[in-house]
Parts: structure tokens; sequence; C-alpha cells
């Protein structure tokens, strides 16, 4: 009998999604794949990124994984190497996922795919070879999570609305949208009211990308991080890096002589970093502001009935990017 219902572990077989609602049985595979560090290690790594510092949403690169896992086990139930890709398409994020991405020519697909090589000898075992899920991952085969250019796909869907959940955006339940929903050539297509929600969820978090709670930790843990790793006898190398979790990158900065003050003083008030204003006259004059880029957004939609949808507010997002930030310490 199922008695924890979100249970990480897999320990009783089953995972059931606490936003969607779906019960999955968990194959042996993604029992054993559960039990990796490179799986484990994603319970460590929030999804939000540094913007998990400042805002509700703090839950995990696990949880989004086994979240992707449920909806390709709803779509695709015995497409069994779609379902290990879903689990592993997440194992190569830096720490606080997105927010370190470039760093020191660190990318997280190819450190992915890397540690999707790594495990192939589990794979192998139960019948799947590692290149196969690489290339699903890469989209390279048509699969349950491939989508046409443009449309979107059963990872991003799973991240919309969970953000959404934990920021108190959505209208509709999760459970209602996934009813509304079905899988055309691995991208998401819907109803209009459907549509439109999801529509409103995707521009709702490219907004909230662009707003100060995720710009300024972004701006000031990429800081952090440049100056850590260019300190002599650096606490921090590209190498490590790669493979910390959140905490341990906060252990690093706290201990490295170079970014041990703004570390602790971030953590503790990281409202004293703020967007730069025109003409700003709050800027610590000998603080060099920081400098941050968006250069792309998740903007793909669903269809309607196999119709492209097209939305105005996403266009105007589409043509503000690039977007550049400047972020200083206020003075005090």
């Amino acid at each position: 009998m199922h008695t924890v219902n979100a249970d990480t572990l897999g320990s009783e077989g089953v995972w059931f999604d606490p936003v969607w609602r779906v019960r999955v049985h968990l194959t042996a595979l993604e029992r054993e794949l559960l039990a990796t560090w490179w799986v484990r290690r994603l319970a460590f790594v929030s999804h939000a990124g540094a913007a998990s510092i400042t805002t509700t949403q703090t839950y995990t690169r696990l949880e989004h994984s086994l979240g992707t896992l449920a909806l390709v086990a709803h779509f695709a139930p015995d497409d069994h190497a779609a379902r290990a890709a879903a689990l592993l398409h997440d194992v190569g994020h830096l720490p606080f996922s997105h927010t370190l991405e470039g760093i020191a020519g660190l990318d997280h697909h190819t450190i992915g795919h890397a540690r999707i090589d790594e495990l192939g000898s589990v794979l192998n075992h139960h019948g799947i070879a590692a290149e196969r899920v690489i290339a699903i991952d890469a989209g390279e085969v048509p699969s349950p999570l491939r989508s046409a250019p443009g449309c979107m796909k059963l990872d991003h869907l799973d991240s919309f609305v969970r953000s959404g959940q934990a920021h108190g955006r959505t209208v509709i339940q999760p459970p209602e949208i996934l009813a509304s929903c079905r899988l055309v050539d691995g991208g998401v297509d819907t109803d209009a009211e459907t549509a439109a929600e999801l529509t409103r969820l995707v521009i709702a978090e490219a907004r909230a990308q662009r707003a100060a709670p995720n710009v300024v930790p972004v701006a000031v843990l990429r800081g952090l991080v440049l100056h850590a790793l260019k300190e002599p006898a650096a606490a921090i190398d590209s190498a490590a890096l790669a493979t910390m979790t959140d905490d341990e990158l906060w252990s690093a900065l706290l201990c490295a002589p170079s970014t041990r003050e703004q570390a602790r003083t971030f953590r503790r008030n990281p409202g004293a970093w703020q967007l730069l204003k025109h003409d700003d006259e709050t800027a610590d004059p000998e603080t060099e502001p920081l400098e941050h880029l968006i250069a792309r957004g998740y903007l793909s939609l669903p269809t309607i009935s196999g119709a492209p949808t097209t939305n105005s507010d996403v266009q105007a997002l589409e043509r503000d990017l690039p977007a550049r930030y400047r972020i200083v310490r206020v003075a005090a």
C-alpha cells in the first residue's frame, strides 16, 4: 500500500506527483536511477536558481524532474527510454540551476550528457542505451519530450505550472490542465481555455524572470562565483563548481576570503542590492555595478486543436530580448 505521497526515493515503487496528482508506478530502472548520486544531487539544486533566495519558489530540480517523468508516464507510459530521459534531463545543472550557466564555459547540456553516459551501465542493465537517452534529451529523435520548434513541450509545461503553483498564479488547477491536454508530435495541444491559462503562465514567468527578485540574486551570485574562481588557491574551480550542490556552493563562498563578507551580507540582507535606475543616487559610489544579460526566454506556446497560437504580449517579450540590467549595492 502506498503510504507516503511525495516519496522521492521511490521506496514503495510509486511516485505520486503532488502538483499533477498523477501516480506513477516506477520501473526497476527508475528506482535504481533515483538511488544514483547524479539524480539524488538534484534534490539539493533549486529549480528557480538564485530566485529561490528571494521568492517562494524553493522546490528542487528533482521535483521538476519527477514531475516531467509523471507527464511522460501519463502520455506515453510504455516509452521507457523517454521516461528515463525525463528523469535524467537535468542531471547536468550547476548549483542554482541556470544562474551560473556559461561561467567558465560550463554548459549543463554537455555536462548532463556526460553524466548520462556515466550511468550507461545502469541503463544498459535494463535494456536502454545511454546513447538513446542522450539523443532523446538532445531532441535528435522523435519522443514525447521533443516538440516542433515554437511549440510547448512537456519539460516546459511542468516548469510553467509548477512555478505557477509556487507563486499562486494558477487559476485552473494542474489536474484540470492535464485533463485538457494531449501530446501531438511531442508538443502540448489543448483547448482555447487551457491554452489561455498556459499562455498567461508563460507571460508571468517571463516577466518574473526579468524582475528584481530574479535579476538581482542571479547577478550577485554570479559575481560572487566569478570572484571566487579568480582567487589565488581558489576554494572553487570550474571542475568542482560543476559537481556542487547549492549548499556546498554557499559553504565555499562563505569560506573564500574574497567573497566571505558579501556572501554573508547577501544571505542576511539581499535587499541591499537593487536594480540601478536612471540617475539613481542611492548606490554605494565605491561599488562597481554588476552587469546582467538575459539573452533568451522560454516563450513557446501550446497549440489549439493542432493550430499554432500567437500572443501580442509574448511577441513583445521576445522583441525585448536581449535584456540588459545593472545592479548596485545600496549605500548604507
